[in-house]
């Protein structure tokens, strides 16, 4: 009866997926549906196979037998998903104490929406990222602070700064461990491009907010020049400088010059559908 279970938890959560096409709607739609899209079928799965670990290996579910082999396979997943979110844990705890250990400097007189000092990499490449969990660090390098105008030095910090309050670095740590452990899930890598892209997009409109929408696009164009030789640094990090496909580079650019779109809050209805991602637990009363 597990085996069932589990062939039919998966068939609905791949063919959710499979329904999923990208959006050219609005920025909120966009955000909602990919948001949808990438977490309810892995978090479907989770729900399922805890269900089935709480019903145990032995016993009996409307009338038919609970297989050994499938609950052995799901606490083998469990355990796999388990130590990727460990695994991932660790590299962002080393980046971090990496970070911390980086001398510190002021940020610029300019730029009075940061709080916080900058921690100051000493290499040649344009990088500048928050990297962190909760409260991230802020990271420039040396060639960053040295090749960019004050006025486009403050819209790269603008744009990090977002990160920093919409805690891109603590929310996109646990889709990152989603996208991992449910990698055989169609469109996985797909949807995760999507939400990046609208990740940097909701930064882009904020940091524009603060300087001049041309000054963003022009620091996007210098610094994203260098990204492929940008330092790689793992764990919570959400730079400015990653390397994107052209597609979604152009798109940022033009959402840049475009006139501003607000972000309309999600409605109360919208999380919804959190509730369907645990029925998978009433199947637990019928096992005995």
């Amino acid at each position: 009866m597990h085996l069932i279970m589990i062939l039919l938890v998966i068939s609905v959560a791949a063919g959710v997926r499979l329904t999923w096409v990208p959006s050219r709607g609005s920025w909120t739609e966009r955000w909602q549906g990919a948001l949808f899209n990438f977490l309810f079928p892995p978090l479907l799965v989770i729900i399922a196979a805890i269900a089935i670990v709480i019903m145990g290996p032995t016993g009996r579910m409307i009338g038919l037998r609970t297989e050994m082999l499938s609950y052995c396979t799901v606490l083998a997943w469990l355990s796999f998903a388990i130590g990727c979110g460990g695994q991932l844990a660790y590299q962002g705890w080393q980046s971090a104490r990496q970070i911390r250990a980086l001398p510190q400097i002021a940020p610029p007189h300019s730029s009075t929406f940061i709080a916080q000092p900058l921690r100051l990499l000493e290499v040649p490449q344009l990088f500048c990222a928050r990297i962190g969990f909760w409260q991230p660090e802020f990271v420039v390098s040396r060639g960053l602070l040295d090749a960019l105008s004050p006025q486009h030095l403050e819209a790269v910090l603008a744009h990090e700064q977002a990160h920093g309050e919409y805690r891109d670095t603590f929310w996109f740590f646990w889709l990152g461990w989603l996208r991992r452990i449910c990698a055989f899930l169609p469109h996985t890598e797909a949807l995760w491009q999507e939400l990046l892209t609208l990740r940097e997009l909701r930064a882009d409109r904020r940091a524009r907010d603060r300087v001049d929408a041309l000054f963003v696009a022009e620091a996007l164009l210098l610094v994203v020049r260098s990204a492929s030789e940008a330092p790689n640094i793992e764990g919570f990090c959400a730079a400015f400088s990653l390397p994107v496909p052209n597609n979604r580079f152009q798109e940022r650019i033009d959402a840049l010059l475009e006139p501003s779109e607000a972000e309309a809050p999600s409605p109360w209805w919208a999380w919804s559908w959190g509730a369907i991602v645990l029925l998978p637990l009433l199947a637990i009363p019928f096992h005995h």
